[in-house]
């Protein structure tokens, strides 16, 4: 039995810029398959045999709250003149500066243009193989709790955990690292979060009930009769697997 991360679901008032920004600023394409959706992937991206991720944007009637998102995505640069250049052209494309009390450091704060807050990371070894995405960022409060749920939840290998961090990668080798950092409580319901896909040969139902048997729990945000099932792992982040139909 197998899960992998297949997209970075983000919501926006207009899922259509959003998604050209993230599009324009990965050197990704971008497509709609249906309205109020749009996604930013690589190209052969394949969800339903995804070795990376892509990202979706799905369009919400609420504007996103002042509070940090929960989940976050930090880009990799090869050398300094890369990091500044990349900066240059995010905020070129509608990228803001963000301040989340990250002080004085290395990489870059930076909002899309709703404010959804992400990384310019400077050149780190790595991330030399990663593509555009370096990883994707959790919030949590418990690195070794999350690094005990993921890891039996995913089909990806646990590379570390301490108190302070966890990462995890595909088995592959390939596309961007998934990391727990420690941070505060969850306080806001997550405008950013992973949606996971079965492997082909896996029965999403089983996988689901995998899932809760690990600590998941079901979540009901009004979806209504959909292919996908709605779940947050045992710190409360959302996240959702997908049907492969």
């Amino acid at each position: 039995m197998a899960l992998r991360p297949a997209l970075v679901n983000m919501k926006a008032l207009d899922d259509s810029a959003v998604g050209r920004f993230w599009a324009e600023a990965l050197g990704w394409g971008v497509s709609g398959s249906q309205p109020g959706a749009t996604a930013a992937k690589p190209a052969g991206f394949d969800w339903l045999d995804p070795v990376g991720v892509c990202i979706c944007v799905i369009a919400v009637p609420e504007p996103k709250t002042p509070a940090k998102n929960r989940v976050h995505v930090d880009l990799a640069t090869t050398s300094a003149a890369h990091q500044a250049e990349l900066v240059a052209r995010l905020r070129a494309l509608g990228a803001t500066p963000a301040h989340v009390g990250q002080g004085d450091v290395p990489w870059t704060v930076l909002a899309d243009p709703e404010g959804n807050e992400f990384c310019v990371l400077e050149p780190r070894e790595i991330y030399r193989d990663t593509g555009p995405i370096a990883r994707v960022v959790v919030d949590c409060t418990d690195p070794r709790a999350m690094a005990r749920f993921w890891d039996e939840a995913l089909d990806w290998t646990l590379h570390e955990v301490t108190d302070d961090r966890a990462v995890l990668r595909s088995a592959k080798g390939v596309g961007p690292y998934l990391e727990f950092l420690r941070t505060g409580v969850k306080t806001v319901p997550d405008r950013v979060h992973l949606d996971l896909v079965p492997d082909s040969g896996d029965d999403k139902a089983a996988e689901v009930a995998r899932l809760r048997a690990l600590g998941a729990t079901d979540l009901d945000v009004g979806q209504g009769d959909v292919p996908w099932t709605c779940l947050t792992d045992p710190e409360g982040h959302e996240f959702c697997v997908l049907a492969r139909s």
